[in-house]
């Protein structure tokens, strides 16, 4: 008998029982429609001033009450930010007290993509908004340092607990083996092996339970103090048929030319041995795939990887031993609309079978709960027809109550403190660690004045000593003309607004991509990785009349090529502020990056690679390890 007894308490709210004996009694007090609603997760929107958006939204996505209390949902997928974190908790807040005001109070799991970078895409990531400002995770793969990627999961930690997000829906280690997917710029390059050591990083930040966290304090143990991780997508994303992404049917195929779908699995083992909670399953329908699962190869079935039992029962919970949650990747079951456009359900390899059949073949399958969706009537229509046995809606609910036990949503961390909200996130030592993050990861591929072994070189051997001004580190001071630069970004320089008053110039470009929409699938970056004649006669333009340095932003692997004969001094950047950036090229930080993957020489070389196969693009123009560090002393004057 506990203490809890005696006074009318349920056992599950008493604290000093352990997390299994708690799960399994809520679970015995459920009508079968409250634990259909824990089995989905779908994406919700802060109202103004932190309110509940209670009607459904310009996205077509319902409102929040309904969601909590006509369809017993307590996981919840925020989108943007609003403008404050105080905001942002308030709203939290009330969500919670909504969910405590139903018949059990089970309160809501509220789950966020990343969020600390650049990315603007609600497919993928979210502008950090309020939160400190990160490079995303190709630049911290640039650093190659273990350490700051810890303390970057750490930062994420700390803000998202103040605001109530407990599960991120990150990290991604798919593999940029196909240059052309719109999803590498979320990765942490095209190396297995440093892609799962820095994963393995990212997930002791957020879960607390690395050397970072044991310095501030916790004791390294999953908790109350963690933010859940849900690593994807597995078995591993990026070996699309022509770099297509598969939110769309037309990039719905995963191939393996070369054969190395246990290279793409990889990371995902090193995660698990770290100990990420949850894992999501990729939309890639397998083609022509022969694995070995667990027993020796045989063909894999050939439906998207939330659909298939083979994968996720076999692979990952029999074979790999994973007894966390699986969670779909969003929208297997239902066409909607998005932006105001047909959107049909990622039902790739079953499209044939209705939604109530989609959602029978996941739960088949293995997986917990279904990301994006919101309808519990199928589970239990699944259920009362005899299609599915209660026993096994049991077993997904029991794991996804647990970890709500877990994280303390249930005891002292149902709600959060508005006011410490407001100091934590955002808060200046995070904001400086982020800035230094960006700085450290500019990877400089050529120096003005470099020697004849550069590859196209120009500089001052080319130019007979005129590109010098853009010789890094840069002089500050000078007059400074800047293109793909905000105004009010320019410390420590005169901006000034032509080429001829110019003493070096400054041009940020954006990896080139083709256009591709509109709606929702103009968000993602995706076809040819080859700038525009335009571009590259505009960039020869400005070079030819000051020494320039040239920034290319990449979310996937550009072909520079025609940059080189012009660019005197060349960097890529992977989510960089242009603040950081000048402190990078003047050496206040100085830059460390060295690339995450192979730079492609052509576009015919790219096509000729194959799509599952790392550094398989022939005589690459940059290589994967690829950067300068810049010089000191005497050489940095020279």
């Amino acid at each position: 008998m506990t203490a809890a007894e005696p006074t009318g308490e349920p056992r599950y709210l008493d604290p000093a029982l352990p997390v299994a004996e708690r799960a399994v009694d809520l679970l015995g007090r459920m009508t079968l429609a409250e634990k259909a609603g824990q089995m989905f997760q779908t994406m919700v929107e802060v109202g103004p001033g932190g309110t509940l958006a209670d009607e459904p939204s310009d996205h077509g996505m319902p409102g929040t009450s309904d969601l909590v209390l006509d369809r017993h949902l307590t996981h919840l997928n925020v989108l943007a930010a609003p403008p404050t974190a105080r905001e942002f908790a308030a709203w939290h807040n009330r969500l919670q007290r909504l969910a405590v005001g139903t018949r059990l109070g089970i309160p809501v799991t509220v789950a966020s993509d990343p969020r600390h970078s650049f990315t603007d895409n609600p497919g993928a990531a979210l502008l950090s908004g309020p939160f400190s400002q990160w490079p995303e995770t190709l630049g911290l793969a640039a650093t190659r340092d273990e350490r700051l990627v810890e303390e970057h999961g750490e930062a994420a930690r700390q803000e998202y607990l103040a605001v109530g997000i407990r599960t991120a829906l990150h990290p991604q280690v798919d593999l940029v083996t196909e240059p052309r997917w719109a999803r590498g710029g979320g990765t942490f390059g095209e190396d297995a092996d440093l892609t799962g050591r820095l994963g393995a990083a990212y997930v002791r930040g957020l879960q607390g339970g690395g050397d970072v966290a044991r310095a501030g304090g916790l004791d390294g143990a999953f908790g109350p103090d963690s933010v859940s991780t849900m690593t994807k997508h597995f078995p591993g994303g990026g070996p699309q048929l022509d770099g297509e992404d598969p939110h769309f049917a037309y990039g719905r195929e995963q191939v393996y030319p070369g054969g190395e779908f246990d290279l793409h699995l990889a990371p995902f083992k090193a995660l698990l041995a770290a100990g990420t909670r949850q894992m999501m399953p990729y939309y890639g329908m397998p083609v022509g795939l022969r694995a070995d699962l667990g027993v020796g190869l045989e063909d894999v079935e050939q439906v998207g990887f939330g659909f298939n039992r083979g994968v996720l029962t076999r692979l990952l919970r029999e074979h790999l031993g994973f007894d966390g949650i699986i969670c779909t990747d969003w929208g297997l079951v239902t066409d909607v609309e998005m932006f105001g456009l047909p959107f049909p359900a990622r039902a790739w390899g079953v499209e044939h079978l209705s939604p109530l059949e989609r959602v029978a073949k996941i739960l088949d399958a293995g997986a917990d709960q279904l990301g994006g969706e919101a309808c519990p009537e199928h589970v239990i229509e699944l259920v009362r027809s005899g299609r599915v046995p209660e026993a096994r809606v049991d077993a997904s609910v029991r794991r996804l109550l647990a970890e709500k036990f877990e994280l303390g949503l249930f005891d002292g961390r149902r709600y959060v403190d508005e006011d410490a909200a407001a100091v934590v996130v955002g808060r200046a030592d995070l904001v400086a660690a982020g800035r230094r993050a960006q700085s450290r990861s500019v990877t400089v591929l050529r120096n003005a004045g470099a020697g004849a072994g550069d590859v196209g070189a120009v500089g001052d051997d080319a130019r007979g000593g005129a590109a010098g001004a853009a010789r890094l580190p840069l002089a500050t001071g000078l007059r400074l003309y800047a293109e793909g630069v905000p105004d009010g970004e320019i410390a420590g320089f005169r901006r000034v607004s032509s080429l001829a008053e110019a003493d070096v110039a400054l041009l940020r470009l954006e990896a080139p991509y083709e256009e591709r929409g509109p709606g929702f699938e103009s968000f993602f970056h995706a076809g040819s990785l080859e700038f525009a004649e335009d571009v590259v006669a505009h960039v020869a333009e400005v070079t030819a009349q000051v020494p320039t340095v040239v920034d290319v932003h990449h979310d996937r692997p550009a072909v520079l090529t025609p940059l080189l004969p012009h660019a005197d001094t060349l960097v890529v950047t992977f989510g960089v502020g242009t603040p950081a950036l000048l402190d990078a090229l003047t050496g206040a930080v100085p830059p460390e990056g060295r690339l995450p993957f192979d730079l492609p020489r052509s576009a015919s070389a790219v096509e000729a690679s194959r799509s599952d196969v790392p550094f398989d693009t022939a005589d690459p123009l940059f290589g994967f390890g690829d950067g300068e560090s810049l010089p000191v002393g005497d050489d940095a004057a020279a």
